[in-house]
């Protein structure tokens, strides 16, 4: 698979992913508020989720959004940089009620942040906004640095639909990278698939790493971790989510944590 077809891959994913916030933003009892996210999905990209997508992938994607707005204003947190890495065509830094000391990084394909901001031209953020044309399979931090970012002080990350979709080794390496940026009183939210994931059939051949364990994985790098749920478990289903998967121990099944950690 060329870099170009992974690029065209996920530029469409971002679009799907803004046309299911679009569908959830026009129900009664919506889970958020996103009215910038169908001036960002295709006619191609409705038409798929619409046509392709089941009530419970939907559901899903409805789920987590919820679960990371939520996460990113923990009154617990206090950090007022926010980083967010693969943003593709996500608004959180221009529909969430951020303040003005707050600042947002978001870091993704330099042709999908363009994609976004010339959409969205005439929006502006109530938070400092920096976007960051990068490959975060290369090295970036220096980047983000450039542009003021302070890995003395306490930060926020949010890794939403990326992990999945990188190699265990490039996992591993960006974990690396985000822990040596991070000071105490971090937060880390993401979320990941199991090992037996891998081969779902929709990903397959797209989604390359998965981990059985999110508490093992990020405890080496230094976190702690505050939640590990999965989608219908109570307080990753908010209602709509009504899929309950058997107990962690049960082997020879498909999972997805949505995982929320300190430093």
């Amino acid at each position: 698979m060329t870099h170009e077809d992974l690029n065209n891959f996920f530029g469409f994913t971002a679009q799907m992913m803004a046309a299911a916030r679009a569908i959830e933003t026009e129900k009664a009892y919506r889970l958020f508020n996103d009215p910038l996210a169908s001036r960002l999905a295709t006619g191609t990209a409705f038409a798929y989720v619409k046509e392709k997508l089941t009530e419970q992938d939907i559901a899903y994607i409805a789920v987590r959004t919820r679960f990371f707005d939520d996460f990113l204003f923990s009154p617990e947190i206090k950090a007022k940089q926010v980083v967010i890495l693969a943003s593709g065509l996500d608004t959180r830094a221009y529909r969430l009620p951020w303040s003005s000391d707050i600042t947002i990084y978001e870091l993704d394909e330099p042709q999908v942040l363009k994609s976004k901001t010339t959409i969205l031209r005439e929006f502006t953020p109530n938070c400092q906004h920096h976007l960051l044309g990068v490959d975060l399979t290369q090295p970036w931090s220096d980047l983000l640095l450039a542009k003021g970012f302070q890995p003395n002080l306490p930060s926020v990350w949010l890794l939403e639909g990326l992990l999945m979709y990188l190699t265990q080794t490039e996992v591993l390496r960006l974990l690396q990278t985000i822990g040596t940026l991070t000071a105490a009183d971090s937060y880390l939210g993401l979320d990941l698939v199991n090992v037996k994931s891998i081969e779902y059939k929709p990903y397959k051949g797209y989604w390359y790493s998965g981990f059985d364990s999110p508490e093992e994985l990020l405890t080496q790098y230094g976190w702690r971790i505050a939640q590990v749920l999965e989608p219908g478990q109570e307080g990753a289903n908010f209602g709509r989510y009504s899929w309950v998967l058997p107990p962690r121990d049960v082997p020879d099944v498909e999972r997805v944590f949505l995982v929320q950690a300190r430093k």
